[in-house]
């Protein structure tokens, strides 16, 4: 059985590490904020310049001036602090994030990843991934393993426009983990979804991969 949205940002949260300075991207990433473990101390950075990002509020702690860089009302705690995008990017840049967790719609088996636009299609904005991909330290990244009309989207090249190149260390789809000892070697799939097995996997890859369970 496929990971719903939830089960896959609470494998993702596995993760993290105590004392860490983590981005999480649109959509999916978000959540796992929910899933840090309790003791565990995780600094959340977002690109629009806001350092030690609290929960999602309840309706009646609504403040429309916290936002995160995907555009959704956020709290802040004692110890966040705010500052300009440019020193949020400078962060990201100059290698002080230790962890990035993101979407995507396209994942190579080189570790490529497309996720800012389909040609065609409105764009509104690159967003601050081109960076993080480059900058940070790890890159995780969770998404389903199949798209709509069941295309892979972990594929033997990115046919979207690239956002990174042998940028991505960890993949986490719905199906399963694929992971890469380091940026010069190919992924390994290291784990399954529950009742998921592994010629289920690769009856919907495209990408090589090996088997390490």
């Amino acid at each position: 059985m496929a990971w719903n949205r939830d089960q896959l940002a609470a494998r993702a949260a596995k993760e993290l590490r105590d004392g860490y300075y983590v981005n999480l991207g649109i959509g999916i990433p978000t959540l796992v904020a929910n899933f840090i473990p309790a003791g565990m101390k995780v600094v959340l950075q977002s690109e629009n310049g806001m350092l030690g990002m609290g929960p999602f509020p309840y309706d009646d702690q609504v403040d429309p001036d916290l936002i995160n860089a995907g555009k959704q009302t956020i709290t802040q705690l004692p110890m966040s602090s705010f500052f300009s995008s440019a020193d949020s990017f400078g962060m990201i840049r100059g290698g002080h994030i230790d962890l990035s967790i993101l979407g995507a719609m396209e994942i190579s088996e080189t570790g490529d990843i497309a996720n800012w636009m389909i040609p065609g299609k409105m764009v509104k904005g690159m967003g601050g991934a081109m960076d993080l991909v480059a900058g940070v330290k790890r890159v995780v990244v969770v998404m389903e393993h199949n798209s709509k009309d069941g295309a892979a989207k972990f594929k033997p090249q990115c046919e979207l426009p690239l956002t990174g190149s042998n940028v991505i260390d960890l993949l986490i789809t719905d199906l399963g983990v694929f992971s890469r000892p380091d940026r010069h070697s190919g992924f390994q799939l290291i784990e399954l979804a529950p009742e998921v097995s592994a010629d289920e996997i690769a009856a919907k890859t495209s990408a090589k991969y090996t088997v390490a369970l």
